[in-house]
This record gives C-alpha cells, structure tokens and sequence, in this order.
C-alpha cells in the first residue's frame, strides 16, 4: 500500500529570558520555503510573562527588585508537560522536527526524555543538552571560562532566591551592562539590531534548569534522530562546549551520533538573519523524510 510521506512541522523553543516573538523573522523564511512551523511560548512567557510598573520609565530600582512575577515556581516539568502537549497537537500533521535554542534545549532534552514517539528529528542550535553533568555543573567546568558572568550579573534585579525567580533589568542604561550584554550574544551585529532584540527580552526567568534526573537518557531520547547546529562565533555558550555536549551525546548514545552542522555568527545572530539557519533546517526536512521512507 502506498503511504504518502508528509512534510514535517518544525516545533520551535526559544532560550531563556525569550519568547515566541524572536522566532517569527525565521518563522517568516521558513514559511517562504514552504514549511510550516509553529513557535512555542513556555510558561509564563510571551504574553503570560510579567511586564511591572516598576519596569517602566523611569524605572522603579526597588519596585522591580521586589515585585512578584507570574513565573515564579515554574518547573522544568511545566516546560515539559507544556511542549509535550503541543507535540502532541503537531505529531497529528505528520513528523514532527523539534528546534531549541540555548535554554530551551534543557525542556527539549526533558520532552524527549518522556515522549520520542513524538519527536522525528530534534534540533539544538547552541543549545543545553546535558548529559555528564548538570547545566549548573558545566558552569565551572573549563569550556565556559571564557564567559562573562560578573559583567551579565550586572543588570540583574532582586534576589533570586527571594523572588523565586531570575529577573534581569533588559532596559538599563549602564553602559557597561549593556556592553556586556552585546559582547555576549549579539557582538556581530549593529548597535541597533542589539537594542532591537533586547527589547524583544522579558525581564523574568524560571528558576529550575534540571537535576541529573533531567539529563539525556539513552534508552529515550537516544532513540530520536538528533542534530546539533554549532555556532561558530557565540560568546555566551562557547564553541567549546557545544562540542562537548557534542562529544557526550555521541558517547551516550554511539549508534546514533549527531548530525553536526555549523552557522557563522553569535548567539542571536542566526535569529537576526534567519535565511541562512531555515536553508539548514529545511534540509533536515530530507532527513526526515528519508527516515520516514524507510519506515514504510
């Protein structure tokens, strides 16, 4: 019997302190080379997120540090459960190919740890996958050396453990915070496409990065064809460790290695200019289909 093969459905998670709002410029090239694709706000994101007075001009320094946030207590698990219901939604279309960035990795990890079946192919683009260790963990581990954390911390809000959240102020004026912000996700871009995209942040981020429980499992998410897309020039998750979250997943699961691809550019930049990113994604849309091919 002849089955026809259908075109997948790119389910796209964005990175922490981000929303739906910064995929839609490569939602756009994607649709333009025809695919379809849908762009996930986690909880407590995009327009769940919380905007205060506070965080208006001119800004209210102690009102911001202490005003509640609507993601406080939002777990890796929310994240999870969320995406696997839109999976889920998706998966009824045809093959479902999962893309996350930077954080969001940490919550497609989780997705596919508790449900492959849904996931045909899943992507990171410089994106969390751990596996030997926690996200925390690899935070002192040499590959992130190079990371300014002293100078991000600089813009941050509240304490943390008080608020039950990460609030950071996206809207400060300090030279120097705002100079640490570009060196760290934007640096090959123009001063105005920085503002731009920083303006596109939410001030808040959920606490929970995972446990070790959280990790890659072999036995699930080792099933799903998975690529990783390095970025060559990203500051703020070093080339360094994308090869060793590389160099892990393939040892985790050695029957199933990543197909590794490489873009030019920062962090954010591969969003900014997003026709070089969808050409890579839509030819995973082959490698689905090929996968699917020999399913039949």
């Amino acid at each position: 019997m002849n089955r026809q093969i259908q075109q997948p459905t790119y389910v796209l998670v964005h990175g922490a302190f981000a929303n739906s709002f910064s995929l839609a410029p490569l939602q756009a090239e994607l649709g333009l080379l025809g695919h379809r694709s849908v762009a996930v706000d986690l909880p407590g994101h995009g327009f769940a997120a919380t905007y205060t007075r506070a965080y208006q001009a001119p800004q209210d320094a102690q009102g911001l540090a202490t005003a509640p946030g609507s993601i406080k207590g939002v777990t890796l698990a929310d994240n999870a459960a969320h995406l696997i219901g839109i999976l889920e939604r998706a998966k009824r279309n045809g093959p479902v190919i999962l893309v996350a960035h930077s954080r969001g990795g940490v919550t497609a990890t989780a997705a596919a740890n508790a449900r492959p079946d849904l996931i045909d192919r899943v992507v990171y683009v410089a994106a969390w996958c751990p596996v030997d260790l926690d996200v925390a963990g690899y935070y002192a581990e040499p590959e992130m050396a190079t990371v300014d954390t002293a100078s991000l911390a600089l813009a941050m809000a509240g304490d943390p453990a008080e608020l039950g959240l990460l609030r950071v102020n996206f809207r400060t004026a300090d030279p120097n915070a705002l100079a640490a912000f570009k060196a760290a996700f934007l640096a090959d871009g123009t001063d105005e496409e920085f503002l731009t995209f920083l303006n596109t942040f939410q001030p808040d981020e959920n606490l929970d990065v995972g446990t070790s429980a959280d990790r890659a499992q072999a036995a699930t998410w080792g099933r799903v064809p998975k690529t990783y897309v390095r970025l060559s020039d990203d500051a703020s998750m070093p080339l360094a460790l994308q090869d060793r979250l590389i160099r892990e997943g393939d040892a985790l699961t050695p029957d199933n290695p990543y197909d590794v691809r490489t873009l030019d550019g920062s962090h954010l930049k591969w969003l900014v200019d997003p026709a070089p990113a969808a050409r890579v994604l839509g030819e995973l849309a082959a490698l689905c289909r090929a996968d699917a091919a020999d399913e039949l």
